[in-house]
């Protein structure tokens, strides 16, 4: 921050405030207006795009200044959130009209990307996770919570596996010691840029274990750690009793809402790292802006904000647990198979508000008269929702029905004590119903007889005065005043004192109306503090509820999916998938989601089904070769899909799928670069492979799209050839490989596991229709030039290429399937004797004069070769044969 003196003690009091937070962008509360001075002002100016100014020109020392009206803080609040800042809000805490000395003024609030609860601030359909990560020899803690609804989780983990698990979980904001370094390649120390997450730097001691321990214990009444089930995961307890410090000292709230910290293993979930997930389009498209395509947009049939944002996090991290995922897989069928029930809990649910984000600014106390009754109101639609899950008969239905608390009581209590349209801000007034509080009742009737009153006063002063044209008004700057004409000064009574002069006209005072105003005045401003009193007594009354609320915000956005995923699936014509333990992958008729759905909608098309068969023995590899646009990209992602979906517990597009526990899915898929970080798209190509190699087990599945391709024909092949034989020997992870490489179809003759498949076409003279079925076998083309003819190309460009082609198919040794194997990496090298023959035989085929040459002696100079060679290849044979 730019320094200067603090010359006023307006200032003095700024700087008092903004040492407390020299990070933070500090919101001055002057007046109507929040201010922001010196950096903060030049940083909030460039990204609110409001107008810089400044203060103190006349004493040669101009302060940047700029403003916000205080009215619509939050839209502006919400705009330097996103773009990575922390903000602290200084606030008046005292009326100015009470004291003729300095406003006092205080840090009421803090907000961080990572702590924001205002719903303008937030995506109603995605969490916003804070977390914390403290490392410890070889070993990581990490800690998230979303602070808008409560989810608390924390685990350990290896070093090297922490940024896929933020990247998974989506961390908005993490926090570390002061002295770690672990993300300094990651995230910007100063991060401002839109998307990225910011870092916060927290001193050492604040991750201490003992210091962790008695604060969590402090927050959640426990006698000891022991109740949160991670005893002998000391430094995930370091990281999430730093999370609870930091929301402590930024939320300054009970913070009731929050989950006890529950404890979760890295392998509960299949791992999906940000390439994955981007690469299958799972939230995201690849290219544009239409969310139709991904694959978030075809489940999502949620009717609350709480289901939206639990199904996003169901498709990236899908469950790992054949109990869980039967558990919802029973619970969709039995919705499904009850449509009339399926469709009147949806019903309901649509008139469900955010209730785990309504409690949060309950508990936080930033909720507002109109939010706390929607809060009221969703809970009436729950003896509803509870008496249709009296149909159900499952263990996961029963459980979701036995969780469902009705919360009677504090719906009633909200629903009888706010007015049926209270205002948003409570200083409005008409927040708590007639009949609650019987003093308030009478002050406002003192108020609602106010007209009559002075409707009296003005017909009893205009007899009094003879005066006709005389008015009461009030107004808020004079209060009450008898208003008179200029032309009838005259008649003005000795008790009337004057209040103001006007241009034609006088406004007066009298001692009956003084005491009336008074009067008045006094009864707004009782009404005012006996509403605030109540509304903070019922707000504290349903923060106290905050576990019970919780538990049935959680449960309603569970059966949200559930219902959810049942919709679909009957809207789809999708089956039940089936869980082995033979490791196998048995899918008939698998469809693509996303393009079956986008497939449907255009005239005359229709998505052409494909089998996959995949297992641990001589099914592991499938090279899949044929034409560009033919379908293997669709093919290697709907089985992606189909197995996110049935692990996240969802029935799939298919006619039957067997499957088993995937615990990760790699891709490779795309060619991309990034010049920012100085990688080409090849670099980046093979970056992607090691981290696959390095990292997949034999319960991973692997998708890879034309490895190799970005570098020379021959050391694209190579490189492909031996990743083909690595994944093989040693990875031995189920894997979907598709190449333009003829030559890797070889393989399938050489390794017992692989396989070759082919995307089939059929030729109409010089045109080539793509069927989109995937068959076995090898494809003999690539139908490059007809791909380059359906994008456009100029005709002379595509009939120079054929002729370029038949020449080199002509005379050049172009790869082709008939190339020679590259012999196994694995094998043992045989025939090395062979690199010292052949230079001698062709030095003897250099001396030879082939004019003076008979053809017997030819044929007999090939014989001894022949037999030099064999007797080589013989490993019995001692004999040393001249060539010559």
């Amino acid at each position: 921050m730019a320094s200067t003196s603090p010359s006023t003690p307006l200032m003095r009091q700024y700087h008092a405030l903004k040492q407390q937070k020299a990070d933070h962008l500090l919101l001055f509360r002057l007046g109507d207006f929040f201010e922001l001075f010196f950096d903060d002002a030049v940083i909030a100016s460039r990204t609110l795009g409001i107008t810089l100014t400044s203060r103190n020109k006349e004493k040669g020392q101009p302060i940047p200044m700029c403003g916000v009206p205080a009215h619509s803080i939050d839209s502006y609040l919400s705009k330097l959130i996103a773009k990575g800042h922390k903000v602290a809000i200084a606030d008046q805490i005292e009326d100015a009209k009470k004291t003729t000395k300095l406003v006092r003024r205080d840090i009421t609030r803090i907000i961080t990307p990572g702590t924001a609860t205002d719903a303008g601030m937030l995506d109603a359909g995605r969490n916003n996770y804070l977390g914390a990560v403290i490392t410890k020899d070889d070993r990581a803690g990490f800690a998230y919570v979303d602070i808008s609804t409560g989810e608390f989780r924390m685990t350990e983990l290896p070093p090297q596996e922490v940024n896929a698990a933020l990247d998974q979980i989506d961390v908005r904001e993490i926090l570390e010691p002061v002295e770690a370094s672990l993300f300094a390649d990651r995230v910007p120390e100063n991060n401002t840029d839109n998307g990225k997450r910011l870092k916060t730097k927290l001193e050492s001691w604040v991750f201490d274990l003992d210091y962790s321990e008695r604060t969590l214990c402090s927050h959640f009444k426990l006698h000891s750690i022991d109740g949160l089930g991670a005893k002998n995961h000391p430094i995930a307890l370091s990281a999430a009793g730093a999370i609870l410090h930091y929301l402590r000292e930024t939320q300054r709230a009970t913070l009731e809402h929050l989950d006890v910290p529950h404890f979760y293993v890295q392998y509960d979930w299949m791992i999906l790292d940000a390439l994955t997930v981007r690469h299958l389009e799972l939230i995201e498209p690849l290219f544009g802006s239409k969310d139709e395509t991904t694959l978030i947009s075809i489940v999502d049939r949620t009717c609350t904000s709480m289901g939206k944002r639990l199904l996003r996090q169901w498709v990236l991290r899908p469950a790992f647990s054949i109990l869980e995922i039967n558990s919802r897989l029973d619970g969709v069928n039995e919705l499904r198979n009850k449509p009339i029930s399926l469709s009147e809990i949806r019903s309901e649910l649509d008139n469900i508000l955010d209730i785990e984000r309504l409690l949060a600014k309950v508990t936080l106390a930033t909720t507002n008269p109109r939010e706390l009754l929607s809060l009221g109101s969703s809970f009436a639609r729950l003896p509803s929702i509870h008496e249709h899950l009296g149909v159900f008969n499952t263990p996961r239905m029963s459980e979701l029905t036995e969780r469902l608390d009705e919360l009677a009581d504090v719906k009633t209590h909200i629903l009888t004590t706010l007015t049926e349209d209270p205002p948003i801000r409570i200083s409005d007034g008409g927040v708590i119903r007639m009949g609650v509080d019987s003093e308030l009742d009478s002050l406002r009737e003192i108020r609602k007889n106010n007209r009559s009153y002075v409707a009296q006063i003005e017909s009893r002063e205009r007899e009094k005065t003879g005066i006709q044209s005389l008015k009461v008004r009030f107004n808020n700057v004079f209060g009450f005043y008898i208003e008179v004409s200029k032309s009838n000064l005259q008649r003005v009574p000795a008790d009337y004192s004057r209040k103001q002069t006007l241009v034609n006209a006088e406004r007066f005072i009298t001692p009956e109306l003084k005491e009336y105003e008074h009067k008045i005045l006094e009864a707004e401003q009782c009404i005012l503090e006996r509403e605030e009193r109540h509304f903070e007594k019922l707000r504290t009354t349903v923060s106290d509820e905050a576990k019970r609320i919780r538990i049935t915000g959680v449960a309603l956005a569970e059966l949200d999916v559930l219902c959810s995923l049942a919709e679909v699936a009957s809207e789809n014509g999708y089956t039940r998938p089936i869980f082995n333990t033979n490791t196998k992958i048995q899918i008939d008729a698998g469809r693509h989601p996303v393009i079956e759905k986008l497939t449907d909608q255009q005239a005359g098309e229709r998505f052409i089904a494909n089998d996959c068969y995949l297992d641990n023995s001589e099914n592991l590899l499938a090279l899949i070769t044929g034409p560009n646009m033919g379908g293997k990209s669709t093919y290697l992602r709907q089985t992606a899909l189909i197995a996110i979906l049935a692990q996240i517990g969802s029935f799939v597009p298919a006619e039957h799928a067997s499957l088993p526990l995937i615990d990760r899915i790699f891709t490779r898929i795309g060619a991309t670069d990034n010049l920012a970080m100085g990688r080409s798209t090849f670099m980046v190509e093979m970056t992607e492979t090691a981290e696959i190699l390095n990292t997949t087990t034999q319960n991973s599945l692997i998708l890879l799209d034309e490895i190799g391709r970005g570098t020379a024909t021959y050391d694209g092949l190579a490189i492909a050839w031996a990743v083909v034989e690595y994944i093989h020997e040693k990875c031995r992870a189920k894997t979907l490989f598709a190449t333009h490489y003829h030559e890797l179809t070889e393989l399938a003759k050489l390794l017992p596991g692989v396989t070759n498949l082919h995307v089939s076409v059929k030729e109409s003279g010089d045109r080539v229709i793509f069927l989109h079925k995937v068959d076995s076998g090898q494809a003999d083309r690539s139908y490059g030039i007809e791909v380059a003819r359906l994008a456009g190309l100029p005709i002379a460009v595509i009939e120079r290429a054929r002729q370029v082609l038949a020449h080199h198919e002509n005379t050049e040794q172009v790869p082709s399937s008939q190339t020679a194997p590259v012999p196994l990496s694995h094998q043992k090298q045989e025939n090395i004797a062979r690199k010292d023959s052949d230079p001698k035989i062709i030095k003897e085929l250099r001396k030879m004069d082939l004019n003076s040459m008979r053809p017997i002696e030819a044929l007999a100079l090939l014989e001894q070769w022949k037999q030099a060679i064999d007797q080589e290849d013989d490993p019995n044979s001692n004999k040393e044969t001249d060539p010559g």
